[in-house]
């Protein structure tokens, strides 16, 4: 199962400078049958979306139904926050990294899509960082 994190959404949905990233992001995202994200994740996207590309309440309504029909969205729980935290004592990622890495790690995925985190690095024996825009 591929988490895929936020900027990697971002990316994705909105057309911004870069269409490199746009392209190789809308691509990862339409090539994964059942993405796993956070409600982190999910919460992020929408405040970017209304921030960076002027959304308005109708498309963030239809941006978040598209998650939970797209999308198994994890919930971020006290297990999570907890294992958060561990991880955050244990690697020194930011809070709000070693949360979405919980929540993957909970959730038992093998992969973690993120330009975030160095690619290629194995979290816990089980869970892969990958960059797919490297």
């Amino acid at each position: 199962m591929h988490f895929v994190d936020s900027n990697l959404w971002l990316y994705g949905i909105i057309e911004g400078d870069d269409p490199a990233k746009h392209q190789a992001a809308a691509a990862l995202i339409a090539s994964i049958s059942a993405p796993v994200v956070s409600t982190q994740v999910v919460n992020e996207v929408c405040s970017n979306a209304v921030r960076k590309a002027g959304y308005d309440h109708q498309q963030v309504a239809e941006l978040i139904r598209a998650f939970f029909e797209a999308c198994l969205v994890v919930p971020v729980t006290e297990a999570s926050m907890v294992k958060a935290n561990d991880l955050l004592a244990r690697y020194a990622w930011s809070f709000w990294d070693s949360q979405l890495l919980s929540c993957a790690l909970l959730a038992g995925c093998t992969t973690f899509e993120s330009e975030d985190l160095d690619d290629g690095l194995i979290i816990e024996g089980a869970l892969a960082v990958h960059n797919p825009l490297k």
